[in-house]
């Protein structure tokens, strides 16, 4: 029986890890109208962190007859959110007979894909 493959989002969901990273901006804002739900003014100006690159991280769901009830799954470490995405949706075509390494899963993407581009910062 196949093993279907899909991504399962969760994460990066702290603004504090991308600030420790490096990877925030600070940037202003002019309000043009009034907020309700924090009570500024249009014409009032606040600040708050942007990012500048987002990452992705989470699992990835294997289902199959073989792998029980539940199935079985892989981590997935931080890498660029447009490659998170990509990747999802070429796993979602996906399937093998038994189940796949995250090493092997990505070396068979990156023949035809882009390459992962992974946070390799920490």
């Amino acid at each position: 029986m196949p093993v279907r493959y899909s991504t399962n989002w969760m994460g990066v969901a702290n603004l504090q890890w991308y600030r420790d990273r490096g990877l925030t901006e600070r940037v202003s804002r002019t309000l043009t109208e009034d907020s309700q739900l924090t009570g500024r003014k249009a014409g009032d100006v606040f600040e708050y962190d942007n990012i500048t690159q987002e990452y992705s991280c989470g699992r990835i769901d294997c289902r199959g007859e073989d792998l029980g009830q539940f199935g079985d799954e892989i981590g997935v470490p931080p890498m660029k959110a447009e490659d998170w995405h990509r990747f999802g949706k070429w796993l979602n075509t996906f399937e093998t007979d038994f189940m796949w390494t995250l090493e092997e899963l990505v070396e068979l993407y990156e023949r035809a894909n882009p390459k992962i581009e992974w946070w390799t910062g920490d």
